[in-house]
């Protein structure tokens, strides 16, 4: 019974944290090379995550979370309240919510201490990138993201080397964001894998995202649409280099697993308020709209994290 939940809880988990999160890093990816076969942009993904999980199991003696779950322990006995979460976060999924996977999947196991830290670091990304993404957007606006710019683009052979810049970008990203998410999704399996468990792993990542790609991302993928030019290549690879460069930089500050998810929303909203103060004031009101509908959806996400929480410590006690 025991080995059954934990080999459910990772696909359940593996599913809706590739599901809800993925599109965090590769949503402008998407967005930006929608005409090309998926499979190529998979293959791609594909390759960065495959080295990024190998490299970590052999350089961290097995595990495969870069020591995210160091004070993240596993139960000594798995019990089938513990799938919860992963179930939760499924059907949140489907209705297209960018919950924070980090903390609705951890913090099933983690201490009230560890919750806090992870909760601190997440709200502190959230408004470092809010202000980092701001900053740069009133200073590269009205160069990279004025319509005049972008015709000037499409019309010229600088197209080539942001496509090469766009795919370097995000293969940074990509890596710096599984560093931070193989945590949740690794959290039901044992901290030091085998070479088969890696191997068997792998290979149940790497068919889920195949179907996610597919699918060019689901649901999820429209709150990145629905921003100012995510669908311009030279635009995507901005946002993709921003993000990337926060993560590597504060996402390694320590290893207290954070919320990938805040620091992407924090990006696209402190983008947007620049470039529509900047170039469409007469959209300001309607930026603000998505940013709050934005902000309430990770925000709903996270009460519910918490009431998983503590309706998983009530059933313990029944």
């Amino acid at each position: 019974m025991e080995l059954f939940i934990l080999y459910t809880g990772f696909l359940l988990a593996a599913y809706a944290v590739i599901g809800n999160d993925v599109i965090q890093t590769l949503g402008t990816f998407l967005s930006s090379n929608s005409k090309t076969h998926w499979l190529y942009l998979w293959a791609f993904a594909s390759t960065i995550l495959s080295a990024t999980l190998i490299y970590g199991w052999y350089s961290y003696g097995g595990d495969v979370s870069y020591q995210r779950l160091d004070q993240v322990s596993l139960p000594e006995t798995l019990m089938w309240w513990h799938l919860l979460a992963p179930i939760t976060l499924l059907v949140i999924t489907r209705f297209g919510i960018p919950v924070s996977t980090t903390f609705m999947i951890l913090s099933v196991f983690s201490s009230q201490q560890i919750i806090e830290k992870m909760m601190l670091k997440s709200v502190y990304g959230y408004g470092i990138s809010v202000i980092t993404a701001f900053v740069l957007y009133l200073l590269i606006a009205q160069r990279f993201e004025s319509k005049s710019s972008i015709d000037k683009l499409r019309k010229t052979n600088q197209k080539r080397f942001w496509i090469i810049a766009q795919w370097g970008s995000t293969a940074f990203l990509w890596s710096q964001w599984l560093i931070q998410d193989f945590a949740n999704i690794y959290v039901f399996l044992p901290r030091k894998l085998s070479l088969v468990e890696l191997l068997g792993s792998l290979v149940v990542i790497l068919t889920i995202m195949a179907y996610i790609f597919k699918n060019r991302g689901g649901k999820i993928q429209e709150m990145v649409n629905q921003k100012v030019n995510t669908r311009n290549i030279r635009s995507a690879t901005i946002i993709d280099l921003c993000y990337g460069i926060i993560l590597f930089v504060y996402g390694n500050y320590n290893s207290i697993p954070m919320s990938t998810t805040w620091t992407f929303i924090g990006i696209l909203a402190g983008r947007e308020i620049a470039i529509n103060y900047l170039l469409n004031k007469g959209k300001l009101k309607t930026s603000y709209k998505l940013i709050a509908k934005d902000f309430a959806k990770v925000s709903i996400g996270l009460a519910i994290s918490i009431f998983i929480v503590y309706l998983i410590q009530f059933i313990k006690t029944i």
